[in-house]
């Protein structure tokens, strides 16, 4: 959305911001009982939707039904009416994105309190939140039925404080996590528009051994997300929570022990998850800044990530080694990389484009074609091509051939006569494939005015 401002266009910029909570017990039983009431209404929301067989309820309708069910139900009346009509714009919207053939959620269904439920409180309105900034670490609000509460106090809300940005705080979300309780701020700000990038392109090839490897011949690496100590520690609680469950009969309850172990096991993993954020923030944050096109591959990762272990019939072979290849996959998080680079390029004025992934593990970057053989192991690539014979890094090899791509919206070449075609020689070229048309937009699209 673009607006005038004192005569200078600026564009609605929407963003989130998530701070620990400081809670005491009471406020956090008070959180956890509005979370499970939230639950409740989503529930009783999904059996009354689906109740009609033709014509579904108006959005009117259901509201009315959420105000009867908080009266009928003393239990519901925990939760603020804002955050019960929040759960019905989020039914609502589910089942938008459930009738979009461009999305892929699932259709709605119903909730369950059993186990380790995803709790979360819904506040869409922040006019009443009263957020001040109390110290260099610290903040406060009102929370609705809950109290006065702190939270920590890590970056400048729009329009909270003195020197703060421009913009206001338009509702928040309470958030339950392994360690305690988080508030994520939904921000709007009216920024300029973004003046197109004008630093280089660069491509970049996502993997394991090396993170994120770029064209220029850089390697992105980071530290394991866990000290060998509380890796060591996990693995021994999981193979502890194994045994426990193994032991349990089918149909008790979870053991005081092993809701324990659990919990443990949360707090571990979650520690991995904020480092993980942690250093992908900073790094993309420092990709955007330096480049103006990051050219990635298309990779449909849940197709990379699905199980090998077959049917009974048909049984699948090396099933534990693709389980080990699937955990490291998502252990570095390869689209949520993409993602955050895409919205901090943008706002920077660049972008990043995709072009398929087909080949750029095995054709030449430098020559452009594929010979048998020349991709020697996980990372080394040598150019079986006698008039190229370039030795370098698998992975900067694959990022080097998606920057060329993106620039040429050209396809793979494959070597026909073992010779080179800007030397002079002759190149056989794939056959033309619906994927070089799509290549083609993908260049021409992904750019706009940044390309010379």
């Amino acid at each position: 959305m673009v607006s005038a401002v004192n005569g200078q266009e600026k564009v609605k910029r929407q963003r989130a911001h998530k701070a620990r909570m400081e809670l005491t017990d009471a406020q956090a039983v008070a959180l956890d009982e509005q979370a499970s009431a939230a639950i409740t209404v989503w529930n009783c929301l999904h059996a009354y939707w689906t109740h009609f067989a033709g014509k579904k309820p108006t959005l009117t309708q259901a509201d009315a039904a959420i105000r009867q069910a908080r009266k009928d139900a003393d239990f519901l009346t925990v939760l603020p009416a804002q955050a019960a009509q929040a759960v019905l714009k989020t039914y609502a919207q589910a089942w938008e994105n459930f009738f979009n053939p461009n999305h892929p959620a699932k259709r709605p269904t119903f909730k369950t309190k059993k186990g380790r439920p995803h709790l979360a409180v819904d506040v869409p309105q922040a006019r009443n939140l009263r957020i001040v900034h109390l110290s260099a670490k610290w903040g406060a609000l009102t929370v609705p039925l809950v109290g006065r509460v702190r939270f920590r106090w890590t970056k400048n809300l729009p329009g909270i404080g003195k020197n703060s940005p421009a913009g206001r705080v338009t509702g928040v979300r309470l958030v339950k996590e392994a360690n305690g309780w988080y508030i994520v701020f939904r921000t709007e700000q009216h920024v300029p528009q973004s003046t197109p990038h004008r630093g280089p392109k660069v491509g970049m090839d996502r993997g394991i051994t090396v993170p994120l490897a770029l064209s220029t011949g850089e390697k992105l690496r980071h530290k394991p997300w866990l000290t060998s100590g509380e890796r060591e520690r996990l693995l021994r609680l999981e193979r502890t929570a194994a045994r426990r469950r193994a032991a349990r009969t089918r149909g008790e309850p979870v053991s005081n022990r092993l809701a324990r172990t659990y919990d443990q096991i949360a707090k571990l993993r979650a520690k991995a998850k904020r480092q993980a954020y942690d250093w992908q923030h900073q790094t993309t944050a420092t990709l955007t800044r330096q480049y103006s096109a990051i050219v990635v591959e298309d990779l449909h990762i849940a197709n990379m990530m699905r199980s090998a272990s077959g049917t009974v019939q048909a049984p699948g072979t090396n099933v534990a080694q693709k389980r080990g290849l699937n955990r490291a996959i998502s252990g570095e998080s390869w689209g949520r990389t993409v993602a955050f680079l895409t919205y901090k390029s943008a706002d920077r004025g660049g972008c990043v484009p995709k072009v398929p992934a087909q080949g750029t593990s095995t054709e030449c970057h430098r020559c452009h074609t594929t010979t048998a053989g020349s991709r020697e192991s996980q990372s080394r690539f040598v150019c079986k091509n006698v008039r190229c014979g370039w030795i370098g890094n698998a992975d900067i090899n694959a990022a080097g051939n998606q920057l060329h791509r993106y620039n040429s919206a050209a396809g793979p070449a494959v070597t026909g006569r073992g010779d080179l075609q800007p030397l002079g020689g002759s190149v056989k070229r794939q056959p033309p494939r619906a994927r070089s048309r799509a290549l083609q937009e993908a260049a021409l699209s992904g750019a706009g005015n940044l390309r010379p």
